[in-house]
């Protein structure tokens, strides 16, 4: 009995960490998550390549030449700007929860939220769109729905410009709600349940629906300027069409893995080309993508498999790496970073097309803390003072410089509940109990 005492004893502490008191492992398992040729013109995409694992080191002659960070104030798209690209922001960086609101909703609430004019406004699942005002405190509730939508749980895409919310739904409602004078100005009822972001240029909103159809609205009435219907699937998967724009051209990319690039102006298909890994559509193989992400005349798409770089004029591949991300990458000036599957934080030369350094931050982390490695579970990551923060699902933050050497380890005072963003300095979340945190 003593044998077998000892035996289970000594199981028990092998497969014990000593660093379990930080609680920075405690989210160690990773989630694991189409017909025949529609267009001839289509570019097909090879993805054979083995998965990239590989730790490639800085050279250590390399400097990164960065700008200096920006002081944020506004974040009126849930991606932060027209492109879905991040900033490299200004953050005190003290840790310490400078603000925190009472609850703003009792429900289940949107991950993503906006700050206008010093207003969070958000949504949640009943249909509420959600405003508090950050100076006075107050919050106010506006719910479009009748009582025939009470039980329908809905699902809000939200865009705000000059403080009116233009927002989109999973039943087919398209509205525009001046959250100022608590003021439906239009609605309109498109049947089909839309599915992607919405995005703003000039006098056009743009959305996309559950059947990959495109569409151009006039934001003063809600009124169709066209419509371009794109290739639908039979079998309906967890991506969201995604939209971004840059001066001229909508870049859309669809649940067939399908990127189109659409002049604003005229509204004309430029170019497109399929990224999807196959056209055999069954559950195994659905086509999934982070967000579009542009700069610099690049389109970059992390899929399934791979990452591809796209010259955003004509649609070529400049280049196809073999390494995929749930989060989308940030570009700052002609560098790249990614944080990619099988945990490894990675930066490319965009210009030459060069991986700088690849690492694994399971690895960094285990290093640093002198521990076994395990594994984390990223929610996203943001540039600040020329860092590079990792925010985990547990709430850690990781802190490494922009050569990928880390440097704190640190846990936000209260549990993040929402996507983080950065606005005057500070880290804004909403927390497991729907309150707005600010941390400076």
């Amino acid at each position: 009995m003593k044998l077998i005492f000892i035996f289970l004893i000594s199981i028990f502490f092998t497969n014990c960490s000593f660093d379990n008191k930080s609680g920075i492992w405690t989210n160690e398992n990773i989630d694991k998550k189409k017909q025949s040729d529609l267009f001839k013109d289509f570019k097909k995409i090879s993805l054979s390549e083995k998965k990239f694992n590989e730790i490639i080191y800085l050279d250590d002659k390399f400097k990164f030449k960065l700008k200096k960070p920006i002081k944020n104030f506004k974040w009126n798209d849930i991606y932060y700007n027209k492109n879905n690209n991040l900033h490299d922001f200004y953050y005190q960086n003290q840790n310490t929860i400078e603000f925190k609101s009472k609850k703003i909703s009792k429900g289940e609430i949107n991950p993503f939220f906006l700050i206008d004019k010093n207003n969070l406004i958000t949504s949640d699942h009943k249909g509420n769109i959600i405003t508090f005002a950050l100076e006075s405190g107050l919050i106010d509730k506006y719910n479009f729905y009748k009582n025939e939508y009470k039980k329908v749980k809905k699902k809000l895409n939200i865009i705000v410009e000059d403080q009116v919310v233009y927002v989109s739904d999973n039943l087919g409602y398209l509205y525009a709600y001046d959250y100022s004078k608590s003021n439906v100005i239009w609605a309109k009822n498109y049947k089909v349940p839309f599915r992607s972001n919405l995005k703003i240029i000039n006098n056009k909103l743009i959305a996309s629906n559950q059947n990959d159809q495109l569409f151009f609205f006039d934001k003063k009435n809600g009124q169709i300027i066209k419509s371009i219907p794109s290739e639908e699937t039979t079998i309906k998967n967890e991506f969201v069409n995604n939209l971004s724009l840059d001066k001229t051209n909508l870049f859309f990319l669809n649940s067939f893995g399908s990127l189109y690039s659409i002049d604003t102006v005229s509204m004309d298909i430029k170019w497109f080309i399929n990224l999807n890994q196959s056209f055999d559509l069954n559950p195994s193989n659905l086509f999934l993508s982070n967000q579009i992400v542009n700069t610099r005349n690049k389109v970059v798409i992390s899929s399934n498999y791979s990452t591809y770089i796209i010259d955003s004029k004509n649609g070529n591949v400049l280049s196809k790496k073999n390494f995929s991300s749930n989060i989308r990458p940030i570009i700052l000036d002609n560098y790249i970073f990614f944080i990619i599957k099988n945990n490894l934080l990675i930066s490319m030369d965009l210009d030459e097309n060069k991986i700088l350094y690849s690492y694994n931050v399971d690895k960094l982390i285990a290093n640093f803390l002198d521990t076994k490695k395990k594994q984390v579970k990223f929610k996203s990551f943001m540039i600040m003072n020329n860092e590079i923060f990792i925010f985990l699902e547990n709430s850690y933050i990781i802190n490494l410089k922009i050569n990928g050497e880390l440097i704190q380890l640190k846990k936000l005072p209260s549990k993040m509940n929402s996507v983080p963003i950065n606005i005057d300095g500070s880290i804004l979340f909403l927390d497991k109990n729907n309150k707005l945190i600010a941390v400076n």
